[in-house]
């Protein structure tokens, strides 16, 4: 049986197996995709373990850095990042590193009908963040502000905004409300760290993409919601670019967008009526 899987530390909240085996029952393929702790140190021993009927591997963090040293080529979107989260095996055993988060995004944004802006607020300084001005390139945008806590550490954001042609500036939450005025918003926060600010946020464009989707809503979301801000959620971002390591592991496209949807949110509503609540 062809195998694939997903990998990280830690790995029980991954919503990836979910999403590719709906997308193989609606393919018709009778492959098996698992969930693997794996940390970072483990991943060069665990792939050299694989038999010859591995296709692919979903990564996420710890290992999106470390597995572009342990693959025979990098695709160019994957080496610019400096973060894989797809590994592709071939039938000769070569690995090849590859990313889907940023085209994901900019598929989640085609969703909605956004194919272009010219201006972008990110939140957050992490490899999330590094994915969000590439594929704020890829929409156009030609000026972004970076909000971090602390502006020290934007310095790779900036290298990386160079190299991708952005004109970008930094600013960290202190000076919140003097930051305002874009096309587009993107938290690349975890749920609950723009909490404080976020009524703030909701408002500075007219499209908020909130990486984050459990639990949600997050205040953010609230917010845009209450004053009709368009609104996108991590959910959307992660099933575009589980459908694009789905159609590079089996060679099937287009994959089945709106089963892997639904299989994902079948689980987030599980996992969500089994969380013991506050009495």
């Amino acid at each position: 049986m062809i195998r694939c899987a997903v990998l990280g530390s830690p790995i029980a909240h991954s919503l990836s197996p979910a999403m590719h085996r709906a997308a193989y029952a609606e393919l018709g393929l009778d492959w098996q995709y698992d969930a693997f702790e794996v940390a970072e140190d483990e991943l060069a021993g665990f792939l050299t373990g694989l038999g010859d009927e591995w296709r692919g591997l979903s990564l996420t963090m710890p290992l999106k850095r470390v597995a572009l040293k342990l693959a025979d080529t990098v695709d160019p979107v994957a080496s610019l990042i400096g973060a894989a989260n797809t590994l592709l095996i071939e039938a000769d055993g070569t690995r090849s590193a590859h990313n889907t988060d940023v085209p994901g995004l900019v598929a989640a944004f085609a969703e909605r009908g956004i194919t272009g802006a010219d201006t972008a607020v990110v939140l957050g300084g992490g490899a999330t963040a590094a994915s969000t001005l590439a594929a704020l390139r890829g929409l156009k945008v030609s000026e972004v502000t970076v909000v971090v806590r602390e502006v020290a550490r934007a310095e790779r954001l900036l290298d990386l905004a160079a190299e991708l042609g952005l004109k970008t500036s930094v600013a960290d939450f202190g000076q919140v409300e003097q930051i305002g005025g874009f096309d587009l918003c993107v938290s690349t926060l975890p749920g609950g760290a723009v909490d404080p600010w976020a009524e703030h946020f909701a408002t500075v464009a007219p499209v908020v993409f909130d990486v984050a989707y459990h639990p949600w809503p997050t205040q953010l979301a609230i917010a845009a919601h209450r004053i009709g801000t368009e609104l996108l959620n991590g959910l959307d971002l992660l099933v575009h670019q589980a459908t694009l390591q789905v159609e590079m592991m089996t060679g099937r496209s287009p994959a089945p967008l709106a089963a892997m949807r639904s299989a994902a949110r079948e689980e987030l509503d599980d996992r969500e009526s089994k969380e013991v609540r506050p009495v």
